[in-house]
């Protein structure tokens, strides 16, 4: 039976959603049918209407309304992260599942909220962080899992982007606070604990931005973490670059194995080990293959849990350990200091629960 889905954010990437993403679960799979469509701005139901076939009439500027009217299986939630909570606990009033993009919201205290409400009312709920599940990384990931070149020790990680030049002017980026790390970064922090296979002990970063900048908040970033399995981690992040040296998709990472050197380099995959003091052995590694990546796989796997199927490894605990990663590496930044991970997220954890 098809599950039923209310599409919330039709502008920005909410538009990627509706051309690249929801025709390939409703069309393709047939696995999912939209019921209705929600944007605070009108122009943008002309992407549901165009893409997805949604009639005139199921579109809508109060979500409220729009749940009241269709029922739901689920929500897909692409809206800025400071407007999730609000989404969520409508999509919870109705009874429905969600699916959400990252982060879970734009507070360490409002992801905390979220995870007790959604446990509470025993609603499943997955992140669409989706960088992790490109075909790259995927390739890279089941490589170390299986150990093939020994032990992993460290991973060194790259992005290096122009991205401010082409960020159109109004955009709610250029306001937002620690921005880099919340729209770019956190994409990154998951891949690295994802390649280590270990959620975060320790996290040290710095931030800052160029004197030429006209966002608000810093745009690069150097990032030291040490994951609880004993692998350390060191990302570069640079969201104003003179040159796109490792952009989406092209990133850069480099993994230390006992045997051999894993490296990730703009959509390719390849081991490298050292034979003697003047040549070296280049293996090219096949990257893995399945029928869709990115979002259009993370929503294929939402609709199969949500229909009795594997939970996605998106699932909501394992994003909290995502977002727990991302605000300590936040604090850290701000207060020049390392920050334990697992105590900074039971210390909102604990709060949380004295507050509910």
């Amino acid at each position: 039976m098809k599950k039923r889905f209310i599409q919330i954010g039709l502008g920005g990437f909410g538009e990627y959603w509706c051309t690249d993403v929801l025709p390939y679960v409703i069309e393709e799979l047939g696995t999912a049918e939209i019921v209705a469509a929600v944007d605070i701005n009108p122009d943008n139901f002309v992407n549901a209407q165009k893409y997805v076939g949604l009639p005139p009439e199921k579109c809508y500027v109060d979500a409220r309304k729009a749940l009241q009217e269709n029922e739901a299986d689920f929500v897909n939630i692409v809206v800025p992260p400071a407007v999730h909570e609000q989404m969520i606990d409508l999509a919870l009033e109705f009874g429905c599942d969600i699916l959400c993009e990252k982060p879970i919201a734009d507070t360490m205290e409002a992801c905390c909220r979220i995870y007790r409400k959604v446990k509470a009312k025993g609603r499943k709920m997955a992140v669409t962080i989706s960088h992790r599940f490109d075909q790259p990384p995927q390739t890279m990931e089941a490589l170390l899992r299986k150990e093939a070149y020994g032990k992993l020790t460290h991973i060194t990680s790259r992005f290096a982007e122009t991205y401010l030049n082409r960020l159109p002017e109004g955009n709610f980026r250029y306001e937002m606070e620690d921005e880099y790390l919340l729209e770019w970064g956190i994409h990154h922090l998951d891949m690295l604990r994802a390649l280590a296979g270990s959620d975060a002990k320790t996290v040290y970063a710095k931030t800052w931005r160029p004197p030429w900048s006209r966002l608000k908040s810093d745009t690069s970033c150097a990032v030291t973490i040490e994951m609880e399995n004993g692998v350390h981690a060191l990302y570069e992040g640079i969201q104003e670059n003179a040159a796109r040296l490792n952009t989406w998709q092209d990133e850069y990472f480099r993994a230390e194995c006992e045997f051999g050197t894993v490296i990730m380099d703009h959509q390719q995959v390849k081991v490298v080990r050292s034979t003697d003091l003047q040549s070296e052995e280049i293996i090219h590694v096949p990257l893995l293959k399945r029928r869709a990546w990115l979002h259009a796989w993370l929503i294929e796997m939402f609709v199969e849990w949500i229909g009795g199927g594997d939970e996605p490894p998106n699932n909501l605990d394992d994003n909290l350990q995502c977002c727990a990663l991302l605000f300590a590496s936040i604090e850290s930044a701000h207060t020049g200091m390392p920050v334990a991970v697992q105590e900074f997220l039971k210390s909102y954890m604990d709060k949380e629960a004295q507050n509910g």
